[in-house]
């Protein structure tokens, strides 16, 4: 939302009192806002505390899900929550790299244990867990190759791990053949100078949706 200048300038006239009830009244509207200031002005654990902590909440909950999920259809379903968890961390932190990290892990560890529901559903079935999967790895890449190339190092690992999943899995690896994921993209030293370029021209052309 945009506010007129005039309307800033009013809003800095007003009393200290007035600020204050004003910002007590909007806190109440925004839980996303109070997480971030609570984190800024009163939390005692950083980023990386944060971060280690979604770590052991990500590789737990991923796990959990892929035993109970009752199809891959299922499976993509629920995992929108956790997905949603990271996001909130995100949101409160702005932890950039944890944003690469945390996704990474989850995939990789949901695939690992996904075996079985690869094995019993159909290609329908599968399509939109396989999509999901794809479109969340093109944002990674986007997301690593934003970064300071001091950090490529740390995302070789998973991004191997994450492609020798997706490689044994014939389903999942069509679906990134159909979408334009390159597998040789999965090492971080050769994603694509322009690879949010190649990312909006597949979607333009009606993929990763």
């Amino acid at each position: 939302m945009k506010f007129s200048p005039e309307f800033k300038e009013a809003v800095l006239q007003l009393s200290e009192k007035e600020k204050d009830k004003l910002l007590i009244r909007l806190l109440k509207k925004d839980h996303n806002l109070v997480n971030r200031l609570y984190f800024e002005l009163l939390d005692d654990k950083n980023v990386d505390d944060h971060r280690a902590i979604m770590e052991e909440h990500v590789l737990t909950r991923a796990k959990e899900i892929a035993s109970y999920a009752k199809s891959l259809n299922h499976l993509k379903v629920i995992i929108r929550f956790l997905s949603g968890d990271i996001a909130e961390h995100v949101r409160v932190t702005k932890d950039k790299f944890g944003e690469v990290s945390l996704n990474l892990l989850m995939l990789n560890t949901v695939l690992k244990s996904s075996d079985p529901l690869f094995q019993k559903t159909n290609r329908n079935h599968a399509s939109k867990f396989c999509l999901y999967v794809v479109t969340r790895t093109f944002r990674c890449l986007v997301l690593i190759k934003s970064m300071h190339e001091d950090l490529l190092l740390e995302f070789e690992e998973p991004l191997e791990e994450l492609a020798d999943l997706i490689s044994e899995k014939p389903l999942l690896m069509q679906t990134a053949i159909n979408h334009g994921l390159d597998m040789n993209w999965l090492n971080a030293e050769n994603i694509p100078d322009d690879i949010a370029q190649i990312q909006k021209q597949v979607k333009a052309q009606g993929f990763l949706r």
